[in-house]
C-alpha cells in the first residue's frame, strides 16, 4: 500500500526521469553526448599542442603516438584540432537552437493565447518563413554577411523557429481553455501572469523535445555551412570546415585521419541527440501508461 502511494505521489517530472533511464537508446545517447561536451569543454587539459599552431616540417604527419590522429597540411595536431572543434560546433547548436525556442515561443504562445487577428498574422508570417528553403536561403545570407560564426548562429536560429512555434501555439490553444486558466482570469491575472507562471510551465515538455532535436539540426547546419565555407572562419576549427579541408581528392585517398574523425563526430552526435530527444519525447509524453 506505501509503495503504490509513493508512486501515486510521483511528480510528471520524476515520471518522466524513471521512463527515460528505461531507454536504452536514450541512455546510450546521452552517455555519447556527456563523453563529447565533456573533452570539448576540457580540451585544454587533454592535448598539450596548441590549437593553431603550424609545424610544415610535419605536416600530413600518420596518426601516432606523439599525434594521436596525425596532423594537417600545416602540420597542426587534428586531435586537439578536433577537440576544439566540438566547443564551436556544440556552441553554434545551443546557441541556434536557443534563439529559434526563444522566438517561437514568443510568438506561439502569443498567437494561441490571444487569437484572432494576432494569430492570423503570426501564422501567416510562420507559413512565409516554412515556404523559404534552409540551406538556399542560409547560403544565401551567410554569403551576403560572409562566413562567421555569429552568422551560422543566428541564421540556423532565425530560420529555424517556426516548428517550435507550431507546436507551442497547438499547445496553447488546448490549454487556454482550461479550468485553472480561467480561474487565473478570473482571479484578475493579466495575460503576460497567466502565459508566464500557468501556460509556459504546462509546455516545458515539448519545448525541452524539440529544443533537444533542435541543437542537433544546429550542429548539422554548422558542418554544411562550414564545409561550403560559408559558416566558420578558418583558423577557427569546426567539425564542418575541417571536413572541407580534407575533400581533396588526395586526403581522401591518402589521408583518412583528416575526414573520418570529423566526420564520426558529427555522426555520433546527431545520432546520439536524436536517440535522446525521442527518448525524452516518449519519456514526457503524459498519453503513454507507467
Amino acid at each position: 500500500m506505501s509503495l503504490d502511494k509513493s508512486v501515486k505521489s510521483q511528480s510528471p517530472w520524476q515520471i518522466g526521469f524513471e521512463r527515460l533511464k528505461k531507454n536504452r537508446l536514450a541512455m546510450i545517447g546521452f552517455t555519447l553526448l556527456c563523453i563529447v561536451v565533456t573533452i570539448s569543454v576540457f580540451a585544454p587539459l587533454l592535448t598539450s599542442y596548441d590549437r593553431d599552431a603550424i609545424d610544415t616540417l610535419n605536416s600530413y604527419q600518420k596518426p601516432s603516438a606523439e599525434h594521436w590522429l596525425g596532423t594537417d597540411e600545416l602540420g597542426r595536431d587534428t586531435f586537439t584540432r578536433l577537440l576544439y572543434g566540438g566547443r564551436i560546433s556544440l556552441s553554434v547548436g545551443l546557441v541556434s537552437t536557443s534563439i529559434a525556442v526563444l522566438i517561437g515561443v514568443i510568438l506561439g504562445t502569443t498567437g494561441g493565447y490571444h487569437g484572432g487577428h494576432i494569430d492570423n498574422i503570426i501564422m501567416r508570417i510562420v507559413d512565409i518563413f516554412m515556404c523559404f528553403p534552409f540551406f538556399l536561403i542560409a547560403i544565401v545570407v551567410a554569403a551576403i554577411l560572409g562566413p562567421s560564426i555569429w552568422n551560422v548562429m543566428i541564421i540556423s536560429g532565425i530560420l529555424g523557429w517556426t516548428g517550435i512555434a507550431r507546436i507551442v501555439r497547438a499547445e496553447v490553444l488546448s490549454l487556454k481553455e482550461r479550468e485553472f486558466i480561467e480561474a487565473a482570469r478570473a482571479l484578475g491575472l493579466n495575460s503576460r501572469d497567466i502565459i508566464i507562471k500557468h501556460i509556459i510551465p504546462n509546455i516545458m515538455a515539448p519545448i525541452i523535445v524539440y529544443a533537444t532535436l533542435g541543437i542537433a539540426r544546429g550542429i548539422l547546419s554548422e558542418a554544411g555551412l562550414s564545409f561550403l565555407g560559408l559558416g566558420v572562419k578558418p583558423p577557427t576549427p569546426s567539425w564542418g570546415n575541417m571536413l572541407a579541408a580534407a575533400q581533396s581528392m588526395r586526403s581522401l585517398r591518402l589521408h583518412w585521419w583528416l575526414w573520418i574523425p570529423p566526420g564520426c563526430l558529427v555522426f555520433f552526435m546527431i545520432l546520439s541527440i536524436n536517440f535522446l530527444g525521442d527518448g525524452l519525447r516518449d519519456a514526457l509524453d503524459p498519453k503513454l501508461k507507467q
